[in-house]
């Protein structure tokens, strides 16, 4: 384990600058998504996801940053979620909410 540099924190993301022994730099990044799923399990018993009583708006998930920042490294090598197209955005999207796997990133039932 190197030694570590610098420590930021941005919008609830820890990251952490490690000075390897080889000389390189790792960038290390956590985030506590507990308050968050407890959220969405919350929205998800509560007015099937309707933002409001009109039902103009379904909300139907909340991701926390550092997952979008991983999905857009599976897809393409860049940790950049907000670069990729949207036609690609929700391509993923879909995918990744209409799995069991990230369910609990629902706030409401049904499948996008």
């Amino acid at each position: 384990m190197g030694k570590v540099r610098s420590v930021e924190y941005d919008a609830g993301i820890k990251t952490k600058y490690i000075q390897e022994s080889d000389g390189k730099l790792t960038i290390n990044n956590q985030q506590d998504v507990n308050p968050l799923l407890k959220r969405n399990k919350e929205l998800y018993n509560h007015d099937k996801g309707w933002v409001s009583s009109q039902k103009e708006m379904k909300r139907v998930a909340s991701i926390p940053p550092l997952v979008l920042q991983v999905w857009a490294n599976e897809y393409n090598g860049s940790r950049n979620w907000f670069a990729l197209p949207k036609e690609i955005q929700r391509k993923i999207m879909r995918i990744k909410l209409n799995s069991s796997e990230f369910r609990y990133f629902r706030t409401a039932e049904g499948s996008l």
